[in-house]
């Protein structure tokens, strides 16, 4: 398996978001209908604009992404076929390259998200609620590169 990391470009839309549902009704299964329809249409029209996304391709085919404002981490989505594979290791990677030092939120109940941060090296600066919904806690996260 060859996993290339590049830049997002406008053809990549349809697997992006593919890549982001499947892993987000896994991650977030609290979450509501409505949230998800709303965050399919924030994507194209709102976060891709406004962020860095760099998307891990694997034969041809976009299986995950990351979105950076900055240092900071604003969405970081694998399929989960892909999970185990080191690629969202490599996304990460990736924004250490370009950044150094990171920070990201992260859904206290996403708890597959918070095992692979912690596990990449961030550690714990606060907590906080959900401005999206007003109802989940949000774990802000920071990274310090060595």
């Amino acid at each position: 398996m060859n996993t290339e990391i590049r830049h997002y470009e406008e053809q990549d839309l349809h697997d992006l978001l593919t890549a982001w549902e499947k892993a987000s009704r896994i991650a977030h299964p609290f979450m509501s209908e409505a949230f998800f329809e709303k965050e399919r249409e924030n994507i194209p029209n709102l976060y891709l604009p406004n962020a860095d996304t760099w998307v891990a391709v694997v034969d041809g085919k976009v299986v995950g992404f990351i979105a950076l404002l900055g240092n900071e981490v604003g969405g970081l989505f694998l399929d989960p076929d892909f999970h185990g594979r080191r690629i969202g290791k490599a996304l990460m990677d990736k924004a250490q390259e370009l950044h150094g030092d990171l920070e990201v939120d992260v859904l206290k109940d996403n708890v597959i998200g918070r095992k692979f941060y912690d596990l990449y090296g961030f550690q714990f600066v606060k907590e906080f609620l959900f401005e999206g919904t007003g109802d989940h806690l949000l774990l802000k996260l920071a990274f310090k590169a060595s």
